[in-house]
């Protein structure tokens, strides 16, 4: 069975930081590009940072950059995502999901073809 687990989310106060980890299950992330994704209540879904794990490339959203980074660990199937320096506003459920769509670095939502249920980050003021 393919799935895809994300975990690491909690509540921090603003400054803080989380690592959010991507797991993968059934397949392996090897030519795929693997995004994180994140929705808060009332908001869009929004596109946060992305790695294409053959090649390492990365993507971020212009709101994190310089606080969040991304990586992965091929032998545990896993991508990360390091969130410092929190603030209120990221607060949101935090989607991992991996596309077969290798022209951009980051591919858009709709052509992942696996997506994880989510975890919950809360950045208090």
């Amino acid at each position: 069975e393919v799935q895809l687990v994300e975990s690491g989310g909690g509540l921090v106060q603003a400054g803080g930081s989380l690592r959010l980890s991507c797991a993968a299950s059934g397949f392996t992330f090897d030519g795929y590009a693997i995004g994180w994704f994140r929705q808060a209540p009332g908001k869009e879904r929004e596109k946060v940072s992305c790695i294409r794990f053959n090649d390492g490339s990365t993507y971020f959203v212009d709101s994190v950059k310089g606080r969040f980074t991304i990586s992965s660990d091929k032998a545990k199937n896993t991508v990360f995502l390091q969130l410092n320096s929190l603030k209120p506003e990221d607060t949101a459920v935090y989607h991992c999901a991996a596309s077969r769509t290798l022209a951009t670095t980051c591919p858009p939502y709709y052509t992942m073809d696996f997506w994880g249920k989510g975890t919950l980050v809360t950045v208090s003021s």
